[in-house]
């Protein structure tokens, strides 16, 4: 689908102020549709984010036989179909720019005696599949036609699925979540062994379901175990706010001189903390307020007043936990006085562009040094950013985000060549910063 480029620039306008809330989480969003169309009746879902990612995985469900209906603002119905109840679409589903909607479905079709054709927009396109083709191939699935295990490609999912003893070479929340989805439909025991822990939204939701899981914690890593064919029942899920939006107005927040805001309801999942205990090793205020559970998951409102910043060394470990967080990171070690180090961001390569690479062009076209050895990211901050660059967002949402944050506070204003994409995970985005004070222009 062709769309015209929607430029947009961000000047420095004075501190930011207020309260917001940012979308629902889209890990989790797009974990409520398919488990719900995977469950036996009503699962009724509320704050789910509606973003064009989220709305095409609803899309693919609905096409494959799931009725899911829209009852008001985050308010979903989705009646499901039970495991290995999809119906064969009648046409390609679209993931659009999607890759986390896209790699769930693979694994919740390749349980299922139908075919499918999966495809996307031209930045999903380039990206990698073959690495979730193998395990659902050994687990009954058959890839029909792809290029070089891209999209577009058709998928013959398992008549008899069979479960497998699966240790993925690279930690990778979608991957895990691929091959426990597709073990839902195998007899016996379907079990993924971690080298270090990813996020664990799927395991929480299918537990949630009424799924057996057993989990054992290793020397390195941990063991999940799924017991195949339950019967899911329907359970209400409430969408918590997603940290990874949430990331962009409070490192606004920090970077921008005086300001003092508020996001509520944020998810402060320990896998997906990462940037927050970042941010604080960098001397971040960021105050934890009302802190409860929802439905599994940790969450709390998040009060963020600015004030000065130390560069850091952030370790390979802590890259699953915030793999999507660290651009706008970066915009923040530009920031902070002294340098900081980001290790083992070779998962940045693989996203929506090259992530690590746009990250590095962002800062240098705004006058900030930094320097990218192997998989490394090294920022040299300075306390304050020039500005006065057009960055190139490469059709990256997050890239779109973090080149307006860095606008805020640096000297001269920031251009984001395109920001129609940043609709896919934070709609509004643009309204909700002019709401705390943003001159976004």
């Amino acid at each position: 689908m062709h769309r015209d480029p929607a430029p947009l620039t961000a000047r420095r306008h004075g501190p930011l102020k207020g309260r917001v809330r940012v979308p629902g989480d889209k890990s989790i969003s797009h974990r409520a549709l398919i488990l719900g169309a995977l469950a036996v009746g009503e699962t009724k879902i509320s704050g789910l984010l509606e973003g064009e990612d989220v709305l095409n995985t609803a899309n693919a469900v609905r096409a494959l036989g799931a009725r899911v209906e829209h009852r008001g603002e985050g308010e979903w119905r989705v009646h499901g179909v039970g495991v290995g109840g999809f119906a064969q679409p009648a046409a390609a589903l679209d993931f659009g720019n999607s890759g986390t909607g896209c790699r769930l479905m693979l694994g919740a079709v390749a349980g299922c005696p139908i075919t499918a054709t999966f495809d996307g927009d031209a930045s999903l396109r380039r990206r990698p599949m073959r690495r979730v083709l193998e395990p659902l191939e050994r687990i009954g699935a058959h890839t029909l036609t792809s290029s070089d295990g891209r999209l577009p490609l058709t998928l013959a999912g398992a008549r008899d699925p069979i479960p497998i003893v699966f240790e993925p070479q690279v930690p990778s929340a979608q991957l895990k979540s691929a091959v426990l989805l597709a073990g839902l439909a195998a007899p016996g025991e379907t079990v993924v062994i971690e080298s270090e822990a990813t996020r664990d939204h799927t395991e929480k939701m299918l537990a949630h379901f009424g799924a057996e899981l057993r989990f054992e914690i290793l020397p390195a890593g941990r063991r999940i175990a799924l017991t195949g064919q339950p019967e899911l029942a329907p359970q209400p899920i409430v969408v918590p706010a997603d940290p990874s939006s949430a990331a962009f107005p409070l490192v606004a927040a920090l970077i921008t001189p005086g300001s003092d805001v508020v996001v509520e309801g944020v998810m402060l999942n320990p896998l997906r903390a990462g940037l927050f205990a970042t941010l604080a090793e960098m001397g971040a205020s960021i105050e934890r307020i009302e802190a409860r559970n929802e439905g599994g998951e940790e969450i709390a409102d998040l009060r963020v007043r600015a004030g000065p910043l130390r560069g850091v060394e952030v370790p390979a470990a802590r890259a699953p936990a915030m793999i999507d967080e660290y651009p706008v990171l970066a915009v923040a070690a530009a920031f902070a006085e002294g340098v900081t180090v980001m290790r083992g961001l070779k998962e940045l390569r693989v996203k929506e562009s090259d992530r690590l690479a746009a990250t590095a062009e962002l800062l240098r076209f705004n006058g900030v040094a930094v320097d990218v050895e192997g998989d490394d990211l090294i920022v040299h901050g300075k306390g304050r950013a020039a500005g006065g660059g057009l960055v190139a967002t490469h059709m990256d949402h997050r890239i779109a985000m973090s080149a307006l944050v860095m606008g805020l506070a640096s000297e001269k204003p920031v251009q984001a060549d395109d920001t129609a994409f940043i609709a896919t995970s934070f709609p509004g985005f643009a309204d909700l910063m002019r709401s705390l004070g943003a001159e976004l222009i």
